[in-house]
Order: structure tokens, then sequence, then C-alpha cells
């Protein structure tokens, strides 16, 4: 990781639970950094995490994406920023969609332009299968995020601007699984909305190595995905039974609003222009800008189809409790 050696790292965001992962991984394979910058607008889980990591390197500050007079002093000196900050939760988002675009949208903008006028070298955005074919708004927000980094990286020079794109990560806040084995320990009914609602299966740890690539291979403009697994949440659910040897029953209630049944991490447009990089995609900047394409100028349909959870091979529930079993997470939500 030799791009980080002697580096300040700033994480919006940064108490969530990538903001720890990253800072767990970077301390626990000892990368040389100069210092990572914990920046987030909730105190309670700054103190918590101050307890978790004893380590000189880390420095809180408290405060929100949104106040940029805030941030300004947070992009001194720094050589990289990984922008985590986000209003993740669906109904949240639906029910109060103007402070979605506050934080996902305008708090995007704030670090994008601190970023550049402090010379940054390269900004990591986070973003979510969500924003492909979106029909919720914290979905819209995202993918509105993602066209702001295309838009920014065209005239960005000194400071490179790309972004990661992951689906379901295991055991992260507000994600199922936790959800799963809490109804299990509590005795109830694990609730899954469809027996075919398929989701991607990534851990913490492979959205860590995602990001990492991006810092290691990222361009102006690149969007970088993780080829992730898939499985149907009904199985998830039997697995979590089976591992836990539970006699909990498992209750369909049905789809809720602003849910897909399956979710995308690559449209067929983006695939067309990707470069396949192993256990990664990265989608290339469209360069041609010009009005002509988007006024007079069609183009050939491809036979791409998307990269969607419900078209690649899933999981099998063998398969599933050892990709949970191995799960880090799940070992420390084990041990509570």
């Amino acid at each position: 990781m030799r791009n980080l050696k002697n580096k300040t790292l700033l994480i919006t965001g940064g108490t969530g639970s990538f903001g720890s992962k990253l800072t767990e991984y970077i301390l626990k394979k000892k990368i040389p950094v100069k210092k990572i910058i914990i920046f987030s607008r909730d105190e309670d889980k700054q103190y918590r995490m101050k307890s978790v990591f004893k380590s000189k390197l880390l420095e809180y500050r408290l405060g929100d994406v949104r106040d940029l007079e805030t941030m300004k002093g947070c992009f001194k000196y720094v050589d990289y920023v990984f922008h985590a900050a986000a209003l993740k939760h669906v109904p949240s988002c639906e029910f109060f969609p103007l402070e979605a675009t506050k934080t996902n949208i305008l708090g995007t903008e704030n670090v994008l332009n601190l970023a550049e006028e402090s010379n940054i070298t390269k900004v990591i955005l986070l973003s979510t299968d969500k924003a492909c074919y979106p029909i919720n708004t914290m979905g819209c927000t995202k993918m509105l995020m993602e066209k702001l980094m295309h838009a920014r990286a065209r005239f960005s020079n000194k400071t490179t601007i790309c972004t990661v794109r992951y689906g379901n990560v295991m055991f992260s806040r507000g994600s199922v699984l936790p959800l799963f084995f809490q109804q299990i320990i509590e005795g109830k009914d694990l609730t899954v909305t469809d027996k075919k609602m398929t989701r991607f299966l990534m851990s913490l740890t492979s959205a860590i190595e995602l990001v990492m690539h991006a810092i290691n291979n990222g361009k102006n403009g690149d969007l970088f995905i993780h080829k992730a697994k898939s499985a149907y949440i009904y199985d998830l659910a039997k697995a979590c039974l089976f591992i836990t040897n539970s006699k909990n029953k498992i209750k369909i209630i049905g789809i809720r609003a602003g849910e897909k049944i399956s979710e995308t991490l690559a449209t067929e447009k983006e695939l067309s222009n990707s470069e396949d990089m192993g256990n990664f995609w990265r989608i290339k900047p469209v360069n041609d800008t010009s009005e002509e394409k988007y006024y007079y100028k069609g183009e050939k349909k491809n036979n791409l189809k998307p990269y969607n959870s419900s078209m690649i091979n899933k999981e099998h529930i063998k398969s599933i409790c050892k990709i949970i079993l191995q799960n880090q997470e799940y070992k420390k939500f084990k041990s509570k």
C-alpha cells in the first residue's frame, strides 16, 4: 500500500461501518500513514471509536458535510479523502428527501470544492447499487452524486476524483444480517419481504479492497465495481437459522415501499464502456460530452445484460453459511 505511506487521510462519516473498518484495516496492516482524520457528526460514535482504536494516528473532528465552514479546517495537509458520509436509510430518505439531498448531493459538492481548493491528491466517493435504475430517494441522490463526480472530474486537474459502487455490505448499519440474528436472539420470526428477492453479498473487507483498488488504480472519472456474489434473501435467512441451530420461523411480509426484487451493480451501458480488472470492473468516464451526442447522434444498441443480482449464479445455502462464518463481523456479533 505504497500510495498511503506517510500520507494524511480524511474519512468523512468516519465513525460508520466503512470508516471503522477502513481504520481497523490500516492499523492492523500497519500501513505507515501519517494521520487519519475521522470526521463525523456523531459524538457518541466518536467516543466509542476512541475506546476501540487507541492510536495516536487518529484525529477526531466533529461536524457535518453540509457545513462548508466547519469542514475547511479538516482539509489542510490532507492527501486522500474517503467520502463515506451519507444518509443511507431508505425510509428516512423517502420521508425527508430534502435532507437526503442536502447530505448526499450538496454535502458531496462541499467535499469536492474543498478537495480541489486544497489540492487533495485523490478523492474516493462511496456509492451503492441503488444508484443503478434508482426507484427510491436514497438511490436517486447517490445516482446524482455519481453524475456530480463525472461532471467535476472533467475539469479537475490536480485532484483525481473517482467512485466505488458496491452492493449490500454484510453486517453494515441497516443491513439484513444483524436484523436476522437479532430476531433469532429474541425468538422472533425472521422477516423476509419476498422469496424471489435477491441481493449481492459483500463483506466489509471486500468493500475495503475495492476502495484500495481505486486508490491504486483510479483515474479521473473512474467508477469501480467489485464482482460480488449474490443470494436469495430467503436462503440467507435459512442459512442464519442453520448456523445458529434455531427453530425460528421465516415470515414473508411483502415488498416494502422503495424496494426492488433485485439490485443492479452495473448497467449494460456501463459494461459496454468497462475494463475487466479481474475481481473488479473499471467503468471508464465518457469522454465524448459534446452536445451532438445528446441531441442529434444516435448509438447502436449493445447485446450486453446488466450485472444484476438475479441474473448471476446465486449462492446455495451451504455456501452462504460459509461466507457468513468467515466474515469477521459475524465473529464480533457472535461474541456479544
